[in-house]
């Protein structure tokens, strides 16, 4: 038992050298974690540092920017302001120059209207004659109340005779002229209200005479110009003075009546070549219509019927054979309607042209016509005349002969190779024209046709002869077309 106790004791050594151990392990943990605490608290110290360096950086930045902001849009603001005065500056200069254009515009309208006025002559030669007297009177005095009765009449006539300038211009402005050449002569200068009179006058004569007439008035003013006026009152700087207005009233006279002479030849010539062209234009319009409707049109027209008539007459046929010529008569017909729009416009625009100069038809050709729809047609067609010929008025045969032409075109478009019957009837008073043919015409419910071209132009043509126009399905099929036409009315035109 006795190695029992030196091994408690080793025991208890080492239990406190661990214990010191421990207690020393402890506190070194203790002061790590401290250390660790004081780094951690380092690291988000100099975390926060940096977030408040970042954020003056930012901040300084953004005043920066606000700065740079307000300089562009202070710079932006005084360019619109810049452009805004420049704008309002231009406004109203041009304001002004438009009052300016407004005002002179106004000034020419009176002043056109007070020349237009009927009483202007008039009111113009008593004012100037009341200005003459009171300057004449003013002048006088106990030397020469002699020469009242001399005065008084070289101032009435200086003045007077500018009433009378729309009537009698030519005397007016002999009397005014002689009567201003006169008082020097008299030993006195005309009175100031006789210039304006004399130079108005001289104005008319150029503008309203001829260039002979303005010379010979001009010829009395060079005569005292250059003639012994020594003695005259003035001299020769006033006969000098006196020739230069008269030869400018009288140049500016012939210098507007030169421009208008000018403008009106303009304006004649301008509307002649526009008239010209206007007429060259329509002509040729006139000339493509005729062309596509006198060729073109007949060859697509002959072209869809004999396509229906060889679908319709060639034996033994093959369905595919068929379905092409029907197709070929489809698009012919197609075209015919196409080149008839076409026609309607060219003809509208082409219906100031002048007619061609050739004979007109009339019934004695009707055997023509019906023998060439009978050869195109390649079906029969008849022309039957009943009652007692007698010779109509031109227009009424025209009409007649249109009716039947356009009737026997639209049975060769609409029933090619149905016979055709075309009957005239002379009756008392009337000539009654009937086209029908046995085609299989419009359904028995259909309306009856009002459009086309060709029953549009026999409406009218009826209508203008004062008869009647009925078409459509006949009693026993087929399609009629019949018009009535007095015979008295058109005579008695």
């Amino acid at each position: 038992m006795r190695w029992r106790k030196p091994l408690a004791g080793v025991a208890a050594r080492v239990a406190a050298a661990r214990f010191a151990a421990g207690r020393e392990a402890a506190a070194w943990a203790a002061t790590g974690r401290e250390a660790a605490g004081r780094v951690a608290d380092g690291r988000g110290a100099a975390g926060r540092g940096a977030a408040v360096v970042r954020r003056a950086d930012a901040a300084a930045h953004a005043a920066d920017g606000r700065g740079a902001a307000g300089r562009v849009t202070a710079g932006r603001v005084a360019a619109g302001r810049g452009a805004v005065a420049r704008v309002v500056a231009g406004g109203a200069a041009d304001g002004r120059v438009a009052a300016w254009r407004v005002a002179a515009a106004r000034v020419v309208v009176a002043v056109r209207r007070l020349g237009r006025a009927p009483d202007l002559p008039l009111v113009a030669a008593a004012t100037l004659c009341a200005a003459g007297l009171l300057q004449a009177l003013a002048h006088l005095d106990d030397r020469n109340r002699a020469d009242i009765p001399l005065t008084l009449a070289l101032v009435l006539g200086s003045t007077a005779p500018l009433a009378f300038a729309r009537g009698q211009l030519l005397p007016a402005t002999t009397a005014v002229t002689a009567a201003v050449l006169l008082t020097p002569l008299s030993g006195r200068l005309p009175c100031l209200a006789a210039l304006p009179a004399l130079a108005a006058l001289l104005h008319l004569t150029g503008l309203r005479g001829s260039p002979r007439t303005a010379l010979l008035f001009a010829a009395p003013f060079v005569a005292y110009a250059v003639g012994p006026a020594s003695s005259a009152a003035g001299g020769k700087p006033f006969g000098v003075a006196l020739l230069a207005g008269a030869a400018a009233a009288l140049a500016a006279g012939a210098a507007r009546r030169a421009g208008g002479e000018a403008a009106a030849r303009s304006a004649a010539e301008g509307a002649y070549a526009h008239t010209a062209l206007e007429h060259a234009a329509r002509g040729e319009r006139a000339r493509i219509a005729r062309e596509l409707h006198d060729v073109v049109a007949h060859h697509i027209s002959t072209l869809s019927v004999q396509a229906e008539t060889a679908r319709l007459t060639t034996p033994g046929l093959p369905p595919l054979g068929a379905e092409r010529l029907l197709a070929i008569g489809d698009t012919a017909r197609q075209a015919l309607t196409e080149m008839r729009r076409l026609l309607g416009v060219l003809r509208d625009d082409a219906s100031a042209e002048v007619p061609a100069r050739r004979p007109q038809p009339t019934l004695d050709q009707l055997l023509t016509l019906v023998d060439e729809a009978r050869d195109t047609a390649g079906g029969g067609v008849r022309l039957v005349v009943r009652g007692r010929i007698a010779p109509l008025e031109p227009g009424l045969e025209l009409t007649a002969y249109r009716i039947v032409q356009e009737a026997l075109t639209n049975a060769r478009r609409h029933a090619p190779g149905a016979p055709v019957d075309v009957e005239l009837h002379y009756a008392e008073g009337a000539l009654r024209v009937t086209v029908r043919d046995v085609g299989a015409g419009p359904a028995p419910s259909a309306p009856a046709p009002d459009g086309g071209h060709g029953l549009l132009g026999m409406r009218e043509r009826v209508a203008m002869a004062g008869g009647t126009l009925r078409a459509g399905r006949g009693p026993a099929g087929g399609f009629v077309v019949a018009a009535e036409l007095p015979l008295r009315e058109a005579a008695a035109a």
